[in-house]
């Protein structure tokens, strides 16, 4: 996989304590993969059960997500780096299961299994001990209800599997999504697994009571941010390709071409990951109108920047919308991914293709075929794609913007550096 981009980080820092440090580091989503494990997990996990039964060589309950986190970030490097640097996590699909509520055929499918109910309520109940804590601020944490019912026991699993169980029962009674000011900085986490509605005539990215929360955080003192980051493990503008082909597929799947065509989008939805913003098309147009309205007018931040990972490459994608109608903020996707993992060429090779003319041009067939209007803005690449172990750098000082993404690159002797593969002024 070559070198760990947050190892090399971590070295680079200890070795210059007074260099360059980040104030924050922002993990979007897939830290550990509770579906795909290593061979000293599997061995580990050999010796606790069969795993000749479902769910196999995956994690089963909360004891083995403890020793999924522990092999994770055990490691010295990375233990030190997040001891050192403070960090804004959130989950996506891998930390639970692949395909993680792409589908309300889906979700019934796996509550029909005898082991899914275990596994979604230890995925919950260890992603809020190792990540969701972490992110919330001191007095959020004072008043947080599942945190004190936690501390007024000496053991507090029950209180918290019964939170993660009502969570899990109705995703409406937790929130994961959070909110963080660094001066006149915004950062907003948002939830894009467990807040989504699933049922076909109604499927959204967000339930309602999460959109209003986002609408409510984002236009909050709008007027005294500099900066607006929002943070979404999928990301808003993909390949213009896979954006078409996903509102050709939700369409399908939604039985605009009949119930023959709708088993078909079903099945091709789980088989290509086609669940991001573009896979929920009323939520990609009611995102791209909240980022329009609040970039707009005197005092819209300098720079509106949606930050996500998932599809292991990285990019810069810019959007642009009817003349006279769209934003004064620099609106920016910025897409990072992975840390550390691979991928194959053949996959390399669709992303190109899907920003390419030819890939827009079908793209666009998809959509046709499915009577998808095309989207209200037009977007283009302007960076990328890069492919790698690699991690993108804000600098914000005022209302200036600066991006740098590094990769990671062997060295002589088998040690690691970061490489600048882009740097430039985005405000």
């Amino acid at each position: 996989m070559g070198p760990d981009a947050l190892d090399t980080l971590a070295a680079r820092i200890a070795a210059d304590p007074d260099g360059e440090r980040p104030d924050d580091l922002l993990l979007l989503g897939a830290l550990v993969y509770a579906d795909e494990t290593s061979k000293a997990t599997r061995r580990w996990l050999a010796a606790r059960r069969d795993l000749a039964e479902p769910p196999g060589a995956q994690v089963a309950d909360y004891e083995e997500y403890t020793h999924l986190y522990d092999e994770s970030w055990l490691d010295p490097e990375v233990r030190w780096l997040l001891s050192t640097v403070p960090s804004c996590m959130v989950f996506d699909d891998h930390d639970l299961i692949d395909d993680w509520n792409t589908s309300a055929a889906w979700l019934a499918e796996m509550r029909a299994t005898p082991w899914w109910r275990e596994r979604i309520l230890s995925g919950l109940m260890s992603y809020w001990v190792y990540q969701h804590l972490g992110n919330l601020r001191p007095d959020e944490l004072a008043t947080d209800r599942v945190h004190a019912a936690v501390h007024a026991t000496p053991d507090g699993t029950e209180a918290l599997r019964a939170f993660a169980a009502a969570a899990d029962a109705d995703p409406t009674s937790a929130r994961w999504s959070y909110r963080r000011d660094f001066g006149r900085v915004r950062l907003l986490m948002v939830d894009t697994r467990a807040a989504r509605v699933l049922a076909e005539d109604r499927r959204a990215m967000l339930d309602p009571g999460e959109a209003q929360w986002l609408r409510d955080q984002v236009l909050d003192g709008a007027g005294g941010v500099d900066h607006l980051l929002i943070g979404t493990s999928l990301p808003w503008l993909l390949p213009h390709l896979i954006h078409d082909a996903e509102g050709w597929n939700a369409a399908l799947c939604r039985g605009e071409r009949g119930a023959r065509w709708a088993r078909f989008g079903e099945k091709l939805r789980r088989g290509s990951d086609l669940e991001h913003w573009s896979a929920f098309p009323s939520s990609f147009e009611a995102l791209t109108s909240l980022i329009a309205e609040v970039g707009s007018g005197d005092d819209a931040p300098a720079t509106i920047c949606v930050l996500s990972g998932d599809v292991h490459h990285a990019y810069v994608a810019e959007p642009s919308w009817p003349t006279g109608s769209g934003p004064e903020a620099h609106v920016l996707q910025l897409t990072c991914s992975p840390i550390h993992n691979s991928i194959p060429k053949s996959i390399r090779l669709g992303f190109r293709f899907g920003w390419s003319r030819v890939g827009r041009a079908l793209g666009r067939r998809f959509a046709r075929h499915a009577g998808v209007t095309h989207a209200g803005i037009d977007w283009h690449r302007t960076g990328g794609p890069w492919f790698g172990n690699q991690l993108m750098t804000l600098t914000l000082r005022g209302r200036s913007s600066h991006l740098r993404l590094e990769q990671a690159r062997t060295t002589p002797g088998g040690g690691a550096r970061l490489e600048t593969a882009e740097e430039r002024r985005l405000a």
